[in-house]
């Protein structure tokens, strides 16, 4: 393990090490799973983007401010938000409240919602260190995937002229593209993106043409099964019904594989538990810190450290190219090019050594 001493936001994090398996990863090896923990840490200014629960209670606020939901239907929605644990299926029935009864996602009054709760995002980034940690994997190689409904990564990524773009599961083309290393910049939304009322989820029923294309379910299954998934901002991402249908449901021997998952390490016995029990499903489960506010920092550090293991031939793949086969390809020609070129050395010398 490696040591990292930070300071974040004037508080002193002790010094913390990194589990080797982990930062000598190279970064087109990694699949970065984000939260809302990082829109948290970006945009501490929006409650709604703290956790699912902020961005519900948020949602119910708005629709009761712009009079889209009944009075009785608000304080039922309050009630649900408070008491039931799924808050994904509070927050489905919620969006079908706002929605045509015919079950299209658009017009919807729920899009109206989140407008309002993110209006100007741009304004309200920050701590932009994690993006910035985020950015530099990306520009090596590693994908990004997110729950999130915002787009604070691309618009911060656009800040810095990374040519980002901002993907949903509706779009086959895209979404392979992406899965194949082909979009380098691309950030997948598997809940869909606030500005995008056609991509957005409405329940897991509404991703039924991507669960029943096989094309499409190998190539994103095959990535939990060969990228080491980073789970960065993560709560209950692997209660997610989508991301379970995506990537838990049909890859077995769960235990062989090898991801990672950032969290706080709020107490010493649940942290534990967590760690044996995310074990099962082929995570490692490491704490930041039992602040927050180390978290940025540790990320940072973090990004550096993999960073530094990048290929040599990383900064000379194209970005439309799948960067693990192209080196290997570029590795292979090498190879061939030299025995080429050494078996003929060989017969002009037996040759000059006949005559």
């Amino acid at each position: 393990m490696d040591s990292a001493e930070k300071t974040t936001n004037g508080s002193e994090q002790k010094s913390r090490k990194f589990l080797k398996s982990l930062i000598r990863k190279q970064p087109q090896e990694l699949l970065l799973v984000i939260g809302t923990g990082v829109s948290a840490a970006v945009a501490p200014g929006i409650p709604a983007l703290c956790s699912w629960r902020s961005c519900i209670e948020a949602v119910i606020e708005a629709a009761e401010q712009l009079e889209v939901l009944h009075p009785g239907d608000v304080a039922e929605f309050r009630r649900k938000v408070t008491k039931d644990r799924d808050l994904l299926v509070v927050a489905h029935d919620l969006i079908r409240k706002m929605s045509p009864r015919t079950g299209d996602t658009k017009p919807n009054f729920f899009q109206d919602c989140l407008m309002d709760i993110f209006d100007n995002l741009e304004q309200h980034i920050q701590n932009p260190l994690v993006l910035q940690s985020i950015l530099s994997l990306m520009e090596r190689g590693t994908l990004v995937l997110t729950t999130n409904y915002d787009n604070l990564l691309e618009i911060f990524g656009q800040q810095q002229s990374k040519p980002m773009e901002s993907l949903d599961l509706k779009d086959k083309t895209k979404v392979l593209q992406w899965a194949r290393g082909h979009i380098r910049y691309g950030v997948l939304h598997i809940h869909g993106l606030y500005t995008d009322p056609c991509g957005m989820v409405l329940d897991p029923s509404g991703y039924k043409d991507v669960t029943q294309d096989p094309e499409v379910m190998e190539v994103l299954q095959n990535l939990y099964r060969t990228k080491s998934f980073l789970f960065v901002g993560c709560g209950e991402t692997l209660r997610d019904q989508i991301f379970q249908a995506l990537f838990l449901y049909s890859v077995p021997n769960k235990v062989d594989l090898e991801h990672y998952m950032l969290v706080l390490k709020e107490s010493e016995d649940h942290f534990f538990k967590q760690q044996a029990d995310m074990l099962l499903h082929g995570i490692k489960v490491v704490s930041y810190g039992d602040r927050f506010a180390y978290f940025p920092g540790y990320m940072q550090e973090l990004a550096a450290q993999i960073c530094r293991q990048r290929s040599p031939d990383a900064d000379q793949v194209d970005s439309t190219t799948l960067l693990g086969n192209a080196c290997q390809d570029c590795a292979k020609r090498k190879l061939e090019e030299n025995g080429i070129e050494g078996a003929k050395k060989l017969r002009e010398s037996d040759d000059a050594g006949g005559s």
